[in-house]
């Protein structure tokens, strides 16, 4: 199309529309008791989940949801909200550090150019953020206070009586290090040599980190831990208040991972050791008949058997290689050695193998497992696999086998709880233990404390110093703490930190050095919705005054719709949470929960329907279409081709199609005289709409709101379209009533809605003269109701016309009008009528002889 003439001038204007808007600020949201701020307009804080800015840029994919986002920030403003609608950059990341080693650039030079690419994309799609707000991560201004929120979570501890967290000074202990939220620990972590870093489960795919495909192992390493745990009933049950997807609520759930049952303890046969194992089913214990640990388990080394070292050792070694995941795959063969040690069941007393496996983790519950192979599934494949005893002890109710019955039932071959049902015996067996010391009651989470240390230089450094082998936190005062400049960011090679090479950094005083280790990229997205309500603050972190109003409301969650990727379902919304309870136990912060309600727009795939990839070069640059076809109709295509949920293959026909659309909306305003030149069309003009204008122009206010207000993008924009070919044609267009469709159209179409308000204003004067702050149309019902209706006209009971009249109208009325229709007089002429039959509000049947 740029080969040839457009089909309406949108190169003309849309960046005429896009540097008022930046010039007037016409998007600012004042903060309580700035100038121009509001206190009688309710709130609306829409936000969405900010992006990493990579080298790559935007890809329409991308700007999906900040469309959706757009088209609700500029409605509600029309709706009388003020309406705080921001961007930003979660900028700290390994792909720039990676550049950094390759190049010598520094990561904070690399991520300022990806931010302003990431920045003109934004801009000329016309998104109506705040800029004023804008906020890095990666900047000391932000993460100052991404540091002072750490301190905030170290200095704490989570007090069990009360469920809340509280300052360490209320801790009566002798230990406070012991409880703090944040603390140290040697734990196995997924290590990548060659990036130099510990790496997320999620960021190891197939034994292979996902930057880079280096190879990774697991080994054990000092890292800092947040005490996510603690908060694990919260995190679950407050769940309930929060207007999320029921299947992204359902992924939370399942990542918290409540369980109730009892925590065993096996005697090892000939050592002082005992093996604690947590159950959800204490009723089959008499069934177990193997201990499972996992490889890591710190009793192996002290009950394995010298015949069997070289098999343990070799299969370590393998397990090291795997990521959780892998080894939590069902699917997978089951594998382990035998450790040569047994254990006591205190059931029964009798001696059970003690063997280690990969799929034990023991990240999860104790570490180890009872192998219960008549009930259990994966613990029957595994005593197939090595000939293990298999013992039923549980009856089903109905007729199915006992072997491999994995429902609740009835107990069988146990002795202290045959007969009585699943629920009976695990609260009799579960008494029985507690009475003899070997067990208890427990509730155990899959949820695991999170592992907070990265081994980078692009990240924030810990506020921490270690003098004597025990951490110290860093003052307020010292904030922020700025990594030192460095020579070279690659990989030390021996585990340390890349931080580790900044001597006279690390050296915080004689007797005590700075923490090496820097936080995840999390850190910064886990509070940066609360840093946009006062972003310029320096004494605070969020004024309290502008938190108490943009994350004010009656529900639990202060962002009242936050919109983003499925791929954050779980971890960045839980931390998000995490971080935001603390600051709430504190009183730093006046909600329980973050985020009221999150809706997860879907992939947008490429035309060859395969997901955007440079891999595939199926990438696409908005910038390439918007040059090509305009911002108004990429916007209306990214809204246009279905539900915000699902997933979509993209087409430029689509986009074409668009375009016409607002051509036509150009074409119903606007006339191209002689010299090739635009005007305003003379049909515009200021007249009364007729009747059934009136209707089609409610009947679209009616719809286009519901449909924003259910974020049904593409039936709105359907109906805009049914809209403009009802009007298209017509003789005349009343200048009121095209008024309201601009409105209606503007949060989709900002740019051209702006451009033809202003010609209509150069002939039609409008207070306020701009199309931005207008207010948001009502439509009147009384308007849609039907008081017409069509009747069919038939002769000899062939249809041969029709007519509109009065609901209700008589059957005299009904006749004479048919009778006197110009087409009937033609067809009656000459012949002569035996009768007329009418009925009301449907037809007259006009019968000849």
């Amino acid at each position: 199309m740029s080969a040839r003439r457009k089909p309406y001038p949108f190169d003309r204007f849309e960046s005429k529309w896009q540097r008022l808007w930046d010039e007037q600020q016409l998007f600012h949201a004042p903060n309580p008791g700035e100038k121009g701020f509001d206190p009688a307009k309710p709130k609306f804080y829409i936000l969405d989940m900010f992006p990493y800015p990579s080298g790559a840029g935007l890809h329409v994919g991308h700007p999906e949801g900040y469309t959706a986002t757009d088209i609700i920030a500029r409605y509600k403003r029309m709706r009388g909200f003020n309406v705080l609608h921001p961007m930003g950059w979660d900028a700290f990341g390994l792909p720039a550090e990676q550049y950094a080693i390759k190049t010598g650039q520094h990561p904070a030079i690399t991520t300022r150019e990806n931010i302003a690419k990431f920045k003109t994309q934004l801009k000329r799609i016309g998104f109506s953020y705040d800029w004023s707000r804008e906020i890095s991560t990666a900047d000391s201004k932000f993460y100052r206070w991404t540091q002072w929120v750490f301190l905030q979570i170290y200095n704490s501890w989570f007090n069990p009586e009360t469920k809340k967290a509280e300052p360490i000074s209320t801790y009566r202990g002798d230990d406070p290090d012991s409880v703090r939220l944040a603390y140290v620990a040697e734990v196995p972590v997924n290590w990548c040599p060659d990036l130099g870093t510990v790496l997320a489960n999620e960021e190891v795919i197939d034994g292979k980190s996902e930057v880079g495909g280096f190879p990774v192992v697991r080994r054990p390493m000092r890292q800092w831990m947040l005490r996510i745990t603690a908060f694990a009933d919260r995190l679950l049950h407050e769940l309930e208040g929060l207007d999320w997807p029921a299947g992204i609520k359902l992924l939370q759930r399942n990542w918290i991972g409540k369980s109730e049952g009892a925590e065993i303890d096996f005697k090892i046969d000939k050592h002082e050791q005992k093996i604690r194992v947590f159950t959800t089913r204490p009723d089959t214990l008499y069934g177990g008949t193997f201990l499972v640990l996992a490889p890591e388990h710190s009793l192996i080394d002290l009950i394995v058997t010298e015949e069997q070292w070289p098999a343990i050792r070799e299969y370590r070694e393998k397990t090291a290689r795997k990521s959780d995941l892998e080894r939590a795959q069902l699917t997978k063969e089951k594998t382990g050695v035998f450790t040569g040690a047994h254990a006591i069941n205190p059931a029964n007393e009798q001696k059970i193998p003690i063997w280690i496996a990969d799929y034990v983790l023991l990240g999860y519950g104790t570490g180890a497992i009872g192998g219960v192979p008549a009930h259990d599934e994966r613990d029957l494949e595994f005593a197939k696999n090595f000939d293990l005893p298999i013992v039923e002890v549980v009856q089903p109710l109905n007729n199915e086998p006992a072997f491999g019955f994995v429902g609740e039932g009835i107990a069988i071959n146990s002795p202290i709880i045959n007969g009585l049902t699943t629920a009976e015996a695990k609260k009799k067996i579960t008494k029985w233990l507690e009475e003899r010391g070997q067990g208890k009651g427990a509730i155990n989470y899959k949820l695991r404390d999170w592992l907070f240390s990265r081994q980078r230089y692009w990240g924030e450094p810990f506020p921490i110093f270690w003098e004597n082998g025990r951490h110290h936190s860093l003052s307020e005062s010292e904030l922020p703490l700025v990594p030192p400049e460095l020579e070279d960011y690659k990989p030390t090679g021996t585990g340390e930190p890349p931080l580790a090479k900044a001597k006279d950094w690390i050296r915080y005083s004689d007797k005590a050095t700075r923490e090496t280790n820097t936080m995840p990229q999390w850190a910064g997205s886990c509070w940066y919705y609360l840093r946009f309500c006062d972003p310029t603050n320096e004494s605070r972190f969020v004024g309290e005054e502008a938190e108490r109003y943009w994350m004010g409301g009656k529900q639990a969650g202060g962002v009242d719709l936050y919109v983003g990727g499925t791929e954050h379902a779980v971890l960045h919304l839980l931390y998000a949470r995490f971080w935001h309870k603390v600051l709430f136990d504190l009183g730093h912060v006046s909600k329980p929960e973050p985020f009221q309600r999150l809706v997860n727009q879907g992939i947008i795939l490429g035309e060859d329907n395969r997901k955007m990839s440079k891999r595939w070069g199926n990438v696409i640059d908005p910038l390439d279409v918007i040059a090509e076809y305009g911002a108004d109709a990429f916007r209306c295509y990214e809204m246009f081709m279905g539900p915000l949920e699902q997933m979509k293959p993209w087409s430029m026909k689509g986009v074409e199609g668009l375009s016409r659309f607002l051509a036509r909306v150009w074409r119903l305003l606007m006339d191209e005289n002689q010299a090739g030149e635009w005007e305003l069309s003379p049909r515009v003009q200021d007249v009364a709409p007729e009747k059934s204008q009136r209707k089609i122009l409610h009947a679209t206010i009616k719809k286009v709101t519901e449909d924003i207000e259910s974020l049904s993008f593409n039936t709105a924009i359907s109906r805009l379209m049914v809209f403009v070919n009802a009007f298209i044609n017509a003789p005349s267009v009343p200048v009121s009533t095209i008024r309201t469709f601009l409105i209606l159209l503007s949060p989709f179409a900002p740019h051209i809605a702006s451009e033809l308000w202003g010609k209509m204003r150069e002939k039609f004067a409008v207070t306020p003269a701009d199309l931005t702050p207008q207010s948001w149309p009502e439509h009147d019902e009384r308007v849609l109701v039907e008081d017409e209706v069509d009747i069919v006209v038939q002769v000899n009971g062939k249809v041969r016309d029709r007519f509109r009249a009065p609901l209700g109208a008589n059957e005299e009325e009904l006749k004479a009008t048919a009778l006197e229709l110009p087409k009937m007089r033609e067809l009656l002429a000459g012949k002569q009528i035996a009768k007329v039959v009418v009925v009301p509000n449907k037809l007259v049947n006009i019968v000849t002889n």
